[in-house]
C-alpha cells in the first residue's frame, strides 16, 4: 500500500507539471541559445554540481573515493581552473575517483586502496530530482535498474533532438516512432520532448503488445493518463499502436504514403526495427527516397547501414542512453555511418584502458561526467561499457558551429548484447550460462557458450552452444528454460525474450562451445569483437 501510495503521487506531481511543460512551445532559436550557454558555462557547471550533489550531499558515493584520494572542492576548483575539465576529470581517474561499470550497476563492490564499500544503484539517483516517473533501463542481471526521470530533465534535453531535426531539415515533416510503453520510458520520451518543439508522431508504434507482455497496471494507467493530460492540454499525443516485429511492413507503407502526400518523412526507432522497416520496404517495391530514419539502441554496423540506404532512405545515427540521456548526434555530413558529434555542453567524456573480462584485450573505455543539475543519475568518471574513437575535426556540419567539434566513431560494447533495439547486459546471461543451464541439464559452465553473430541481412544473432556430451531429450527445453529465465530476472530481461523469440534471434546449437587462440573460454563470445578492438 506504501509503494501505491508513493506511485500515485510520483505520477499526480507528474500530471500537475504536464501543463506548463507542454505549454511552453520552444523555438529553433531559444535551443540554440540554450545550447551556447550549457557549452559556455561547462565548467562552472561541472564545480556547481560537484560542491552541492557530491560535497554538500553525505550520502554521495563518490565523497570516499576523493577523500581516499585526498582531494577536497577547493583542489577540483583548482585543477579546473589551471587544466581544464577533462584533464580534471583524467587527473581524477588515476587517483581512483572512478566508477566501473559493474560497482555502478551494484554487481561488485566497490574495492579502493584495500577498503570496500558496497553501493546500491540507488545511490547515483540525483537526490534533487522532483521525481515526476520512473523509468527502467535496458538490461540488467536482477530488478531493474531505476532512473528517476523529471520534466526538468526532458525540457534540458529537448535542445538535442531539436537540432537532430534542423540538422536533417525535417522540422516541419510527417514523424512516427516505434517504440515501446512504460516500464520502456522510450516511447513517452519521445512524444513528450518532440511536443515541446511542435512535432507531435503522428503515429506511435509500439514493437510488444499487451498480449505478448502486459505490464503492470501502474504503467498501463501512467501511459494512458500522460497522454489523455496532454490532449486535455490541447496536445494531439498519439496512442500506442501494437505492432509486432513481422509487421514493419505496415511502417513502410506508411511512409511511402507520407512523401507521396507531404515529400518526406521521418521515422526514429532502434536500429534493427529501422532495418525491418527497410528489408520490408525493398520486399514489396517501396522507395523510401526522402524517409530520414534516425536510430540508436545498438550499433549501426556497416551491413545494417548499408540494407538501410539502398531503399533510398537517409540514415542518421544517434546515441543515447538511459543513464546519460543524449550522448551523440549523427553528423551532418558523417564520414560513415556511425559518425556522431558528442554533445559536451550537458555530459564530459574521457577514456581509460580497460581489459574486457574473460580476454587478453584491451579497450579504451568511455567514462562520463554528468553537467546538467537535470541529470537522472549524477556521474563521476563512471566507466560505460561501451568504447569507440574520439577524434576532433573540422566536418562543416551545422552542429560544428554550436561546439561539437568531437565527433564520435565505431562505438562498440564490450558487456552487452545487443539485439531488436533492447539491450541485455552480459552478466545476465553469465547467470543463465553458468548457473541455471548446468543446474537444470547438468555439466559444467564450459558446456554453454553464446555465440553473438551478425547474419547476411545485418541482423545481430545469438547462438546457444550446447556441447554434444550434455544429454538433451528435446532441445526446445533448453529454449524454453532461458526464456523462463529471463522472464524470473526482470521486466527488461522479459521483453529482450520477448522480442528474441518473436524474430528467432536466439537459436540453439549442439557443438562444442568456441576457445580463444589464448585458450581462453568466454562465456559470450563475438566473432567481430577482436576485429573491432583491433581496428579501435
Amino acid at each position: 500500500m506504501t509503494s501505491f501510495l508513493a506511485d500515485l503521487k510520483m505520477y499526480g506531481r507528474f500530471a500537475l507539471g504536464l501543463r506548463g511543460f507542454l505549454h511552453h512551445r520552444i523555438s529553433l532559436p531559444e535551443a540554440e541559445a540554450n545550447i551556447r550557454r550549457r557549452m559556455a558555462e561547462r565548467d562552472n557547471n561541472f564545480l556547481r554540481l560537484v560542491e552541492k550533489a557530491i560535497f554538500g550531499y553525505p550520502q554521495s558515493p563518490y565523497r570516499p573515493l576523493l577523500k581516499l584520494a585526498g582531494c577536497e572542492m577547493e583542489d577540483i576548483r583548482s585543477m579546473v581552473r589551471n587544466n581544464g575539465l577533462e584533464a580534471t576529470l583524467l587527473e581524477l581517474r588515476e587517483s581512483g575517483v572512478y566508477i566501473t561499470f559493474e560497482e555502478f550497476k551494484g554487481r561488485k563492490p566497490l574495492v579502493r586502496n584495500g577498503k570496500v564499500f558496497h553501493l546500491q544503484p540507488r545511490q547515483f539517483n540525483n537526490p534533487y530530482l522532483s521525481r515526476f516517473y520512473s523509468g527502467t533501463t535496458g538490461g540488467t542481471t536482477g530488478p531493474g535498474t531505476r532512473v528517476e526521470i523529471d520534466l526538468d530533465h526532458m525540457v534540458a534535453m529537448t535542445p538535442h533532438l531539436m537540432l537532430e531535426h534542423h540538422i536533417h531539415g525535417t522540422l516541419n515533416t510527417p514523424l512516427a516512432i516505434w517504440f515501446g510503453t512504460l516500464p520502456d520510458p522510450t516511447g513517452v520520451h519521445a512524444v513528450l520532448m518532440r511536443s515541446r518543439y511542435g512535432a507531435v508522431p503522428m503515429r506511435w508504434f509500439a514493437p510488444v503488445s499487451d498480449s505478448d507482455l502486459k505490464p503492470a497496471l501502474k504503467y498501463r494507467l501512467a501511459t494512458r493518463g500522460i497522454l489523455m493530460a496532454g490532449r486535455l492540454f490541447g496536445i494531439p499525443l498519439p496512442s500506442p499502436e501494437p505492432l509486432r516485429l513481422d509487421q514493419a511492413a505496415i511502417i513502410a507503407r506508411w511512409s511511402a504514403k507520407m512523401v507521396e502526400l507531404h515529400g518526406a518523412c521521418y521515422l526514429t526507432t532502434h536500429v534493427s526495427q529501422a532495418l525491418r522497416i527497410c528489408l520490408a520496404a525493398s520486399e514489396e517495391g517501396l522507395d523510401l527516397t526522402n524517409v530520414t530514419v534516425t536510430a540508436g539502441g545498438e550499433p549501426p554496423t556497416p551491413a545494417k547501414v548499408r540494407m538501410i540506404t539502398r531503399t533510398g532512405a537517409r540514415w542518421a545515427p544517434k546515441y543515447i542512453t538511459v543513464d546519460t540521456g543524449a550522448v551523440g548526434l549523427g553528423c551532418g555530413q558523417p564520414v560513415d555511418g556511425n559518425d556522431l558529434h558528442f554533445l559536451k555542453d550537458s555530459l564530459a567524456l574521457i577514456q581509460y584502458p580497460h581489459q574486457v573480462p574473460g580476454s587478453e584485450m584491451t579497450v579504451q573505455a568511455f567514462n562520463f561526467t554528468t553537467l546538467l543539475p537535470s541529470a537522472p543519475k549524477l556521474l563521476l568518471n563512471v566507466e560505460s561499457d561501451d568504447y569507440g574513437i574520439i577524434e576532433t575535426r573540422s566536418c562543416g556540419c551545422p552542429l560544428e558551429a554550436y561546439g561539437f567539434t568531437e565527433h564520435l566513431r565505431d562505438v562498440r560494447s564490450f558487456g552487452k548484447l545487443t539485439g531488436e533495439g533492447v539491450t541485455l547486459v552480459g552478466s545476465e546471461m553469465l547467470h543463465i550460462l553458468e548457473e541455471v543451464l548446468p543446474t537444470r541439464f547438468g555439466g559444467s559452465p564450459l558446456d554453454y557458450q553464446l555465440l553473438e553473430e551478425e547474419d547476411q541481412q545485418g541482423f545481430t544473432r545469438l547462438s546457444l552452444l550446447v556441447s554434444p556430451k550434455i544429454q538433451i531429450k528435446d532441445e526446445s527445453e533448453v529454449f524454453e528454460t532461458v526464456m523462463e529465465a529471463l522472464k524470473r530476472s526482470s521486466t527488461a530481461a522479459r521483453l529482450a525474450g520477448e522480442l528474441w523469440q518473436q524474430t528467432a534471434t536466439l537459436t540453439i546449437m549442439r557443438q562444442e562451445p568456441i576457445w580463444t587462440k589464448g585458450t581462453k573460454f568466454m562465456p559470450l563470445h563475438r566473432t567481430k569483437l577482436s576485429q573491432q578492438m583491433k581496428k579501435i
